[in-house]
């Protein structure tokens, strides 16, 4: 499966930003889809995760209320909307795609098999 983010930018605090995750190689409903961010000298964080069907999300509590991760099938794109950011949201943004999910470690990247290259968000104060 090969993974390709856009959709990321520079914006102030307060603003929003849709990113997208276009994905190529196998059926898309097969996946779990996963977004990760990593600032600057920080791991790689969990975000949020949709199931295969989309019937499934989970979010880090940081993001809750304020991120919407949405996937179509039909189109082989997963999505995040990001509202209300802040400037610690500053990170690069990773899509990530689990072939096997296990209940419970949607947080894991090392669950993922795949990953984009990420997409740079940049919030100003």
């Amino acid at each position: 499966v090969q993974l390709v983010e856009s959709g990321g930018g520079l914006v102030q605090a307060g603003g929003s930003l849709r990113l997208s995750c276009a994905a190529s190689g196998d059926t898309f409903s097969y996946y779990r889809m996963g977004w990760f961010r990593q600032a600057p000298g920080k791991e790689r964080e969990f975000v949020a995760a949709i199931s295969g069907s989309g019937g499934t999300t989970y979010y880090a509590d940081s993001v809750k209320g304020r991120f919407t991760i949405s996937r179509d099938n039909a189109n082989n794109r997963a999505y995040l909307q990001i509202n209300s950011l802040k400037p610690e949201d500053t990170a690069v943004y990773y899509c990530a795609a689990d072939r096997a999910p296990r209940s419970g470690r949607h947080y894991d990247p090392m669950q993922y098999d795949y990953w984009g290259q990420g997409t740079q968000v940049t919030v100003s104060s």
